[in-house]
């Protein structure tokens, strides 16, 4: 039977919780540059192909780079300082294990040539959950946003979750746009009037914290 956090049961049409961590738990992103640059690589990834790079694919189809944005849609990611987690829904069945592989192998890369190092980079292979269901869903991404809380300057507590940089949190509240992060799924779930303020309000409140943390028992062990 396969561990409980290493499924690979991709399939079209899917949501999975995908989320990985550095090798004995150490940062994988040490200054404002690499999360720049790992997020400069989802973009890449994920954003859909301008005319000009058409154009010179078209010219040069030797030279064409691999791109997802027809595969597979992120809801929603967070980068910390040592893991990050994403949202994504799959429309192929091997959407994410392409994503994932071109998106890590492309990183590692970048990061052992400035550091001067060799060797993984993460712990493992990345991990999957299949979300299964309505309250999941929701709840995940509620999870996925609150990652920075502890680690916020304003120390403990919701207070400047939308100032974090490295999240899709801003995407939500309309602070900024990336067009590869597509949060128009989750906030349909949200009052129509002001689906933002809803869901904000929704991420901000700490009163359930408990079911946060049963829900997302349910798809993985936190402790792993």
């Amino acid at each position: 039977m396969p561990q409980k956090n290493s499924r690979k049961e991709y399939g079209a049409g899917g949501y999975y919780h995908i989320f990985n961590r550095g090798v004995e738990k150490r940062n994988i992103f040490l200054d404002e540059q690499d999360y720049k640059v790992f997020l400069g690589y989802m973009k890449f990834y994920l954003e859909m192909p301008s005319l000009q790079g058409q154009a010179l694919q078209a010219v040069s189809p030797s030279k064409i780079l691999k791109n997802y944005h027809d595969q597979i849609e992120l809801l929603a990611y967070c980068l910390m300082p040592n893991h990050f987690h994403f949202l994504i829904k799959q429309s192929t069945d091997r959407g994410i294990a392409e994503f994932m592989q071109s998106l890590v192998l492309k990183y590692v890369m970048y990061f052992n040539k400035k550091y001067k190092r060799v060797g993984s980079l993460f712990q493992s292979r990345y991990k999957t959950v299949l979300v299964e269901n309505e309250n999941q869903f929701v709840y995940i991404t509620k999870y996925i946003h609150r990652n920075p809380i502890d680690i916020l300057p304003a120390g403990p507590g919701p207070a400047g979750l939308e100032e974090y940089k490295y999240s899709s949190y801003g995407n939500y509240l309309g602070l900024f746009r990336q067009d590869w992060v597509k949060a128009e799924e989750i906030l349909f779930n949200f009052s129509k009037k002001n689906h933002r303020n809803t869901y904000r309000s929704f991420v901000e409140d700490s009163r359930d914290t408990e079911d946060i943390k049963k829900v997302y028992r349910e798809m993985i062990d936190l402790d792993d």
